[in-house]
């Protein structure tokens, strides 16, 4: 399951990122997304969704969510 069905408010730990673009990759890797981490959505909004990750919360598009397998 990806992040763009995730459900609102529970927490998920993500199993992977698939992504071919390493550029995305290294994005995802700086905001503390990768393998094992946990991950909150906040809210889904129509272009993407707001995900708590760490101590941060950043609006991501749904490109990026269909990429952070949970």
């Amino acid at each position: 399951m990806n992040l763009t069905v995730a459900e609102e408010g529970k927490e998920y730990i993500i199993k992977q990122i698939e992504t071919d673009d390493e550029e995305l990759d290294a994005f995802l890797f700086s905001l503390g997304c990768y393998s094992g981490e946990p991950i909150t959505v906040i809210s889904h909004l129509k272009g993407g969704c707001v995900v708590s990750i760490k101590d941060g919360r950043y609006n991501i598009d749904n490109e990026l969510a269909e990429a952070i397998i949970v």
